[in-house]
């Protein structure tokens, strides 16, 4: 079995995009169309990651760098397989795309209130990088077409260096 330090991050190309949404379907998220992963992978490889154990994907982090906030960071999705969990890749991506982005002073997110893991992953970023994480509304369910729970946002705000 691979050990913790058999992972490697990087960032991201169109290429990675199909392993992106294997990961995604593989874990259960919210499966965004193929072609949103392509593009994400490409045009925004400097906010995104892809962990590896060896050669084989095992985690991404799909981010995008707000036009109207550039030095923020948004997460949209961050999707780790049942085969790497417990070795901390979603925060080691995390910390990889603000070590990468110096210039990111804030971190957001929205997730929704019962996703506990991911909660703690951004509980545990703010800490680890002396951020204040705050909460507000974000997406509420009634703006979802569907029957989508609502999604409180945070940001982390602050961040440092760790």
């Amino acid at each position: 079995m691979p050990t913790r330090d058999d992972l490697s991050i990087r960032g991201t190309t169109v290429a990675d995009g199909r392993a992106m949404w294997e990961l995604a379907r593989e874990c259960g998220l919210d499966l965004n169309t193929s072609y949103a992963y392509l593009i994400l992978a490409g045009d925004f490889s400097s906010s995104c990651r892809l962990a590896l154990l060896g050669t084989e994907p095992v985690g991404y982090v799909l981010g995008y760098r707000p036009q109207d906030r550039p030095d923020h960071l948004f997460v949209w999705q961050v999707g780790v397989s049942a085969r790497a969990r417990g070795r901390g890749v979603a925060g080691r991506m995390l910390h990889d795309l603000l070590d990468t982005n110096p210039d990111v002073t804030a971190l957001e997110a929205t997730v929704e209130e019962s996703n506990d893991a991911s909660r703690a992953l951004f509980t545990a970023v703010a800490r680890s990088r002396g951020g204040e994480l705050t909460w507000s509304e974000g997406l509420r369910a009634e703006d979802f077409p569907d029957d989508h729970p609502g999604e409180p946002r945070l940001e982390i705000s602050g961040l440092h260096a760790r």
